[in-house]
């Protein structure tokens, strides 16, 4: 070897172990940070993960059957009314995940001092959480999670993860008209609690004549709805377990078991969705 070269590998690996120490002593900062939009009536404040984790009031909480995990977990989290300064009871709450999945709350139970209490977890970028579902994304870097969730009969699809933007808005109502079904209905037909329902376990991924705010899942009335080609039986069967019919490795659409509805009120969905397609056929 001559001396240049051995003067090059020389200096090569003086420059290599130059960076290896450098990187070695530099801050180790967190690989990813986040943002959180929430949107009150009179204002839009936009929460970073630091500000969140070092909010005074974060606590570490334990979730006894956590949604997204199906096992217990622990989170640092904020009680989120406190992080909703004006909004009161009456008013609606929307939670829009990064994938466009849009979850229609009531602030009732947010807000309230007693029954279930809604929580903003935070993740950690130095402390990741676990993928879910077997996938390679955690549910941060905002999941709302829940204590004592049946004291107020708090559905799955009421704990958002991958949480992006928190609004304050209208009932689905007010905002959706073209979803309401004939207001001739008495308020305990079927239909109608099917409807409420429907706003509870469906809309957070469906829309229904290209009304709702959901980016996930497909319309459930345009151009026809499952109820006109699903034979009997069969849109049943799909809802409680969409892989019996369709299986699809990618397919998104959970089971929906009999915990999360009841025969009778899955019977009162599916009235719903008939419903709304003869409404649609009559041009209503």
């Amino acid at each position: 070897m001559t001396p240049a070269t051995i003067l090059r590998s020389n200096v090569l690996r003086f420059f290599l172990s130059l960076a290896a120490l450098t990187l070695a002593l530099a801050p180790q900062f967190p690989l990813q940070a986040a943002e959180l939009k929430i949107e009150l009536p009179d204002e839009v404040k936009i929460w970073e993960t630091r500000q969140l984790l070092a909010h005074p009031l974060i606590q570490t909480i334990k979730i006894g059957e956590d949604v997204a995990y199906k096992r217990p977990m622990s989170y640092q989290a904020i009680p989120l009314a406190a992080l909703l300064e004006g909004v009161t009871a009456q008013d609606h709450l929307q939670a829009v995940a990064t994938d466009g999945f849009a979850a229609e709350i009531s602030a009732a139970p947010v807000i309230q001092p007693k029954g279930a209490k809604a929580w903003l977890a935070i993740e950690d970028p130095s402390h990741p959480w676990p993928a879910i579902n077997n996938g390679t994304h955690s549910a941060g870097p905002f999941y709302l999670v829940w204590t004592d969730p049946s004291a107020d009969n708090i559905g799955r699809e009421e704990w958002p993860y991958a949480m992006s933007t928190l609004k304050v808005l209208a009932s689905v109502s007010e905002r959706f008209p073209a979803l309401l079904p004939d207001r001739k209905l008495a308020a305990e037909d079927p239909i109608n609690k099917g409807f409420a329902l429907f706003q509870k376990n469906c809309l957070a991924c469906h829309r229904l004549n290209a009304a709702g705010d959901s980016q996930l899942g497909p319309d459930l009335n345009q151009p026809y709805s499952p109820t006109e080609y699903f034979s009997a039986g069969y849109l049943s069967q799909y809802i409680r377990n969409p892989q019996s019919l369709r299986e699809w490795p990618q397919g998104k659409m959970p089971s929906i078991p009999k915990e999360v509805l009841s025969d009778t009120e899955l019977d009162q969905v599916i009235a719903y969705l008939e419903h709304m397609a003869a409404r649609r056929k009559a041009g209503e």
